[in-house]
């Protein structure tokens, strides 16, 4: 028999490798390399052999299925990124930086669905059962029906769940779980991939629900490997900044539901409290028009967002000015900078470039290019946008303006919030709402010299 070959697999990124180094290239880090041999081998044959299966069964396209069974919480927020409420039978990963408060939204929905009438169980691999009894009585969830245990041993684990068979299984966090028959340390690529796929093979196998916690890396990806994302039905992230006491809950993959999906919560003293209405809270805090400020009319899932891009242009002492983007990406806006200098003839050389989305909001959708752009020129010539304006559109290489979707939507949002006035891409489906009035541009260069009077 050939002997096991050795894998040598960075514990930080899941990369493999058939040699050991001191540094992983594809992510850069030192000393995280360690050396995985399989427990064990397959046979030597490259192919299954001449003993044939079963035949599967096969069915048409054209049948219908019911939809999936839900419950839902009394979490709007919650069952809105969910698509609706919980599927049984679903595995779920939610993923977070440090201390943005994923066990307390987890807490609060685990107390929620047993509320609803769910047999709930709760295990925590990083916290005393002190701890957790300590927040939920600060949370007002001391009187929950939700049975706790503390535990790291993923064989204990499915065991208890085995006996208990709960509706939904709540695990903080994978990072913790171990498994004894892989033999690596906890936290490892091979230990969250065992431990992710025996308790997703649990949930389908025993028609259990089961959320599990994920920790993030620098780049705010989920921590170990990617295979770990597909093997569950949904991937939720739990998003904010530190000093905003916004909450942002964002399905990045769901099976049941609509990707991109948001739930927008808001950090307070007895925990996380809903968001109805979260454009008119991320504008809450916007005075009068200044320069620099850009309303984008933006669209979440299937909600429609107003945030405020705040944008400042200052001369900059140093050879090599500064990009400094929080809660966009600093490529586009790179890009938005060269198509305003190629295109329009504004230069921003030697000029330090910062720009920031209110309230801890990340924006990825292109459409909030011309906001983007807005705000630039805004700051750079000192010159305010009209008051009560949102603006949303596409920038192209060339300077054009390519229509964007949902664009009803968008303004529908804009005049229930009290803007009067929109300025918009021209072309694709142009929508009249008696309350806004809409500007329609081609061309970023006509946007710049119509509301700029610049170019």
């Amino acid at each position: 028999m050939a002997k096991p070959s050795a894998n040598f697999v960075c514990q930080s990124c899941g990369n493999t490798t058939t040699k050991w180094s001191g540094r992983c290239d594809p992510c850069g880090e030192w000393n995280s390399i360690v050396e995985e041999v399989p427990l064990a081998t397959g046979p030597a044959a490259k192919t299954l052999g001449a003993s044939k299966g079963r035949s599967l069964p096969l069915s048409d396209l054209s049948g219908t299925e019911a939809p999936p069974p839900r419950t839902t919480s009394n979490l709007t927020e919650l069952d809105r990124v969910l698509g609706g409420g919980l599927v049984p039978a679903s595995a779920l990963l939610v993923g977070g930086d440090p201390g943005i408060g994923k066990s307390t939204l987890l807490l609060q929905a685990a107390a929620a669905f047993a509320n609803a009438g769910l047999k709930v169980i709760y295990i925590s691999g990083e916290e005393a059962s002190a701890q957790v009894r300590m927040r939920a009585g600060r949370l007002g969830l001391r009187d929950a029906p939700v049975k706790l245990a503390t535990e790291t041993n993923l064989r204990d684990i499915l065991t208890t769940l085995e006996t208990e068979k709960p509706d939904l299984a709540i695990i903080d966090s994978i990072q913790t779980m171990w498994a004894d028959n892989v033999a690596s340390a906890p936290g490892s690529v091979a230990q969250v991939r065992a431990s992710a796929h025996e308790l997703t093979s649990f949930a389908k196998r025993r028609g259990t629900s089961v959320v599990m916690v994920g920790h993030v890396t620098k780049e705010g990806q989920i921590a170990g490997p990617r295979v770990v994302e597909h093997m569950v039905d949904t991937v939720l992230y739990f998003e904010g900044e530190r000093g905003h006491q916004f909450r942002i809950l964002r399905a990045v993959k769901n099976r049941f539901g609509p990707a991109d999906e948001i739930g927008v919560f808001e950090m307070t003293g007895a925990g996380l409290a809903e968001v109805a209405n979260p454009s008119a809270l991320f504008l809450s805090e916007r005075g009068d028009p200044s320069p620099g400020s850009a309303v984008f009319a933006g669209i979440e899932g299937t909600r429609p967002v107003l945030v405020e891009f705040q944008a400042l242009v200052a001369p900059t002492p140093h050879s090599q000015p500064r990009r400094t983007v929080v809660g966009w990406d600093g490529g586009r806006l790179a890009m938005i900078l060269a198509v305003l200098e190629a295109r329009c003839g504004i230069p921003f050389a030697g000029m330090d470039v910062y720009l920031n989305v209110a309230g801890g909001m990340k924006v990825s959708e292109p459409a909030a290019d011309l906001a983007v752009a807005a705000a630039l020129l805004s700051a750079r010539e000192d010159v305010a946008l009209p008051a009560e304006t949102v603006v949303f559109g596409e920038i192209s290489l060339s300077g054009a303006l390519r229509p964007v979707g949902q664009t009803e939507n968008r303004l529908k949002e804009a005049e229930k919030l009290g803007f009067t006035a929109a300025i918009v891409p021209k072309g694709g489906n142009s929508v009249t709402r008696d309350g806004i009035r809409t500007t329609e541009i081609d061309a970023l260069a006509s946007f710049v010299g119509d509301v700029f009077g610049a170019g």
